[in-house]
């Protein structure tokens, strides 16, 4: 009897000790911090929070039975399989100077890697989901950027009027790119409870704006319309879908920009498309997939049905080229999509990292990564 009471008594400590520790660890700054307080309560009035959380359309998320762990594990160790250049390739380094405005009716979008934009649209200059550290993970040593260098630091990056955050994880919302930025930020605009990262790595509040699905507001130029998404949040591993997830309609005058965020495919692509379309380019989600968690990130196939629901004119494939987050070869979205989109009236541009693209001039469209 003292025996087995001993051994609980070890159990129990073992226990308390890695309690000790996960909270020690989500106590850094980095981890954020999910909504709480008069937020909280202000967030759970949205009809897309469930019981306990934010919910998808239809009720659909990603169960993680034991099984489906075990392939998941199983495939990240699988040999034979190129999950980053063997040799480095060459990105486009440009200077700050060169993201001057040239006049109002410029519409210019720059590739950071991953989903990653500098946009200018009419004399406004936006930031999408602005990760320019690297490592996509809260620590350094894990998950790490194919190259060692982005085409900007955070530092020299410009002001900005806007960042637009599509959801709260690690490649999407960077501690690091935020602190180095967020004093040249006109305003964040993000989906409902993500602000409260932000506020608590020492934004205003006055310079955040929430958002639910489908709201619509304006800025300057710009009609900005928070829109639906499939996916999930969370930043700490027990704050699961405590913030929204979302995409984004960006609009101006004369132009009009789809940003997909992280998205299983879903039938509110084509809604999207019908109340809002059509947009004369669309950032695609295309990496990061497998189809064991195929209800929140897109196979390839399927980002070119998703544009085409949107009614895209422009498709630029994003989230792939920077990070390796899922099992298949780094380079394979983007020649998935390519062949899917063969034989079908289809404009793609592939930009490189650091490479612009400018409405209204040739795009680019070289096989950068062969």
């Amino acid at each position: 009897m003292r025996k087995l009471i001993d051994i609980l008594i070890f159990i129990g400590a073992i226990a308390f000790g890695l309690y000790l520790i996960f909270n020690l660890v989500v106590m850094l700054p980095q981890f954020g911090q999910p909504p709480k307080g008069d937020h909280l309560i202000k967030i759970k009035k949205s009809p897309n929070y469930g019981e306990n959380s934010f919910v998808n359309w239809e009720g659909i998320h990603m169960e993680m039975t034991a099984r489906k762990m075990s392939k998941i594990m199983k495939q990240q160790f699988k040999r034979g399989i190129e999950k980053m250049p063997d040799v480095p390739r060459d990105i486009i380094v440009r200077n700050p100077e060169e993201f001057q405005m040239d006049n109002d009716t410029l519409v210019r979008l720059t590739w950071f890697g991953h989903s990653s934009f500098l946009v200018e649209i009419e004399g406004t200059r936006i930031l999408l989901d602005p990760m320019l550290g690297s490592a996509a993970s809260p620590f350094p040593f894990a998950v790490k950027r194919f190259y060692d260098k982005t085409p900007l630091t955070a530092e020299e990056l410009p002001a900005v009027d806007a960042v637009i955050l599509s959801h709260d994880h690690y490649d999407h919302l960077d501690y690091n790119t935020i602190m180095a930025i967020k004093d040249k930020v006109g305003c964040f605009y993000t989906p409902l409870g993500v602000g409260s990262h932000l506020e608590k790595w020492g934004v205003p509040w006055a310079n955040i704006k929430e958002m639910d699905w489908w709201d619509e507001l304006s800025f300057q130029n710009i009609t900005l319309t928070c829109t639906p998404s499939q996916h999930f949040s969370g930043r700490r591993g027990n704050d699961r879908d405590k913030t929204l997830w979302s995409s984004w309609s960006i609009k101006s005058p004369n132009s009009s920009i789809f940003f997909t965020g992280d998205s299983g495919y879903f039938k509110g692509f084509k809604e999207i498309g019908e109340k809002l379309g059509p947009f004369d380019i669309c950032l695609t989600e295309c990496g990061q997939y497998n189809v064991l968690w195929k209800e929140n990130h897109m196979m390839p196939e399927e980002s070119l049905q998703a544009f085409l629901d949107l009614k895209g004119q422009v498709l630029v494939p994003i989230h792939w080229g920077a990070f390796s987050l899922s099992p298949h070869a780094w380079d394979e979205p983007i020649k998935r999509l390519l062949k899917a989109a063969e034989g079908k009236d289809v404009t793609i541009s592939t930009p490189m990292i650091g490479e612009s693209i400018v409405l209204g001039q040739a795009l680019p469209n070289t096989t950068w990564w062969e």
